[in-house]
């Protein structure tokens, strides 16, 4: 982006400027000894041109919409039309979940993102005594097709697009989204969404897991090729480097993990047979958005230009849609502090204005009190109100990518791509990201990370306000949104009723079609969906899994 002289001549201007620092340091020292990011990238006093000297605009940056898509994915970007306005919702049963949709849809918001309960993350019913006191705790508690029939009331599923974050059952609960649609007479083919579907991030950071990784990979792939051939609008998988870096990851980590993902998925679906032309434009991608202002933006550009690169060069994709990395993004939920909790308002608004100005398509901002429980309609609407002030009231999405250019944040996505390549040729070192796995490095390597980063926190090396620094004494009252027990009561009565009500011996003959299949080839999918149908329950199917696969433990290598 620069002529030789040019670089040359402010290589001499930035030597005369370190003298004129150097005096000025000797008056009034620099507040830090060491300036990093929060991952603990060194950060320079100063970036110049001699930063990106070897910046290619064609190659490195172009327009947005067009290779590399560094500056975006579509042409248009924000301009054309605003991100989807997700808050994440999801608490005790069906009902209630149901009424905060339609609370927040009635306040604006374009698309659902729907949390479901830890019995429901992990396989199992809501009567199971191992469910005994988390039904609906940290999400819906979802069971069988009627409590999905309950959930999507009153919702146009043609019009609204629904993002469901749930791992081990992922098919089952896409099973049931497509199977209530149908009673609605909304065609699989018209039905809109994401299905989070990621068992490798849970297998190297979230730790919701329930079957080995080679058959989680199966059923994945299974939900590709279906919804591939079946629900051509559907996100089937929705890559998550969230949780990798909610637990403890460096920016590039979660960047280079969450693109080794990426690169196993695809993989495992070309071996299957597949053309990735096919598949790859329905992948979608999850990241997170962390306090370091400038480096998730960089992350978020860097993203962009390896993924279109990895699926060009790697894995010969001819389709523009098969290089776009379309990315949702949520808030960081390991920054909101139960100090000071109204802190969390600001760290949120920040973190949402970096994904914005990173170009993400989809964003969930987090509650001021979502780290002492489920958010509020207050909280969450304050949440949902920041988003429409940044796209509305601010001024930043009036032009497109506002920071390309900068030789800090051009040196940084340089600097992050590198980095995360180096990760990547790693892995692919050790066989693949499932074989990383099974050796525990990504684990190994988030774990020192978020050692490090505890450590510099507990020696003051970095600051979190409220809690290291500034600390205070308050007696402030934060309403808290309890789950009532009745919930429970209420799920269990409503699952005894299904079981007693329902076809036996079709329910019998729908699960021994899906132990069939999953000791077999066929593609999974049809028969979930005929068994959801008959009303056959979440954990019945997953138990049928863990019968034929066997169940996964963590290691425990560290």
């Amino acid at each position: 982006m620069f002529t030789k002289e040019t670089v040359e001549r402010v290589a001499e201007r930035h030597q005369e400027w370190e003298k004129l620092l150097a005096k000025s340091l000797a008056k009034a020292p620099e507040r830090l000894e060491r300036f990093s990011t929060i991952s603990d990238e060194e950060i320079k006093n100063i970036y110049t041109p001699e930063d990106v000297d070897e910046l290619d605009y064609d190659k490195d940056l172009g327009f947005p919409g067009q290779f590399p898509y560094t500056r975006g994915v579509q042409a248009s970007m924000h301009r054309g039309r605003l991100w989807t306005m997700r808050q994440f919702a999801g608490m005790g049963g069906a009902e209630e979940t149901n009424a905060r949709f339609h609370y927040l849809m009635d306040h604006g918001e374009t698309g659902l993102s729907t949390a479901f309960d830890m019995p429901t993350l992990m396989g199992y019913d809501s009567d199971n005594p191992i469910s005994l006191g988390e039904v609906g705790k940290c999400g819906v508690a979802i069971d069988t097709l009627a409590d999905m029939e309950i959930l999507f009331e009153g919702i146009p599923m043609d019009k609204v697009t629904t993002s469901m974050t749930i791992n081990p059952p992922a098919a089952i609960l896409l099973a049931m989204y497509i199977a209530v649609a149908e009673k609605k007479g909304v065609g699989r083919d018209k039905i809109g969404g994401t299905i989070q579907n990621d068992m490798l991030k849970e297998f190297i950071a979230q730790k919701t897991f329930m079957l080995p990784p080679e058959p989680s990979m199966r059923i994945i792939v299974d939900t590709v090729e279906f919804c591939t051939k079946e629900v051509p609008r559907w996100n089937s998988i929705s890559i998550s480097g969230y949780h990798i870096r909610e637990a403890g990851s460096t920016a590039v980590q979660e960047l280079a993990f969450t693109i080794a993902d990426g690169v196993g998925y695809v993989q495992a679906c070309v071996d299957r047979g597949m053309d990735v032309d096919d598949f790859a434009p329905r992948l979608s991608y999850f990241f997170n958005a962390h306090v370091d202002f400038f480096e998730e933006i960089a992350k978020y550009r860097a993203a962009r230009r390896m993924w279109a690169r990895i699926m060009r060069d790697r894995f010969g994709a001819k389709n523009p849609k098969s290089l776009l990395l379309r990315f949702h993004t949520q808030t960081a939920g390991c920054s909101l502090t139960a100090q000071q909790p109204y802190n969390n308002v600001v760290r949120t608004s920040f973190q949402a204005l970096s994904s914005v100005l990173g170009g993400t398509q989809s964003l969930h901002t987090n509650s001021l009190d979502e780290t002492l429980s489920l958010p509020t309609e207050h909280a969450v609407t304050i949440a949902l109100r920041t988003q429409q002030i940044i796209g509305e009231e601010i001024g930043v999405t009036n032009t497109i990518d506002p920071l390309a250019g900068s030789y800090f944040i051009e040196s940084l996505t340089n600097e992050m791509e590198s980095k995360a390549l180096d990760y990547i040729q790693k892995i692919d070192d050790m066989g693949g990201i499932l074989k990383a796995i099974d050796v525990g490095f990504p684990q190994k390597e988030i774990a020192d990370a978020a050692y490090n980063y505890q450590r510099q926190v507990d020696e003051g090396e970095k600051t979190i306000v409220g809690v290291n620094k500034y600390q205070m004494d308050e007696t402030l009252k934060v309403d808290l949104l309890t789950i009532d027990p009745v919930v429970e009561r209420r799920q269990h009565q409503r699952l005894a009723k299904i079981k007693e009500t329902r076809d036996a011996a079709k329910v019998e003959a729908c699960l021994k079609a899906i132990e069939n299949a999953s000791r077999g080839t066929d593609n999974l999918m049809p028969h979930l969906i005929e068994a959801v149908k008959s009303y056959v329950s979440v954990q019945e199917i997953c138990d049928c899994w863990r019968k034929v696969y066997g169940r996964y433990t963590d290691p425990g290598m560290f």
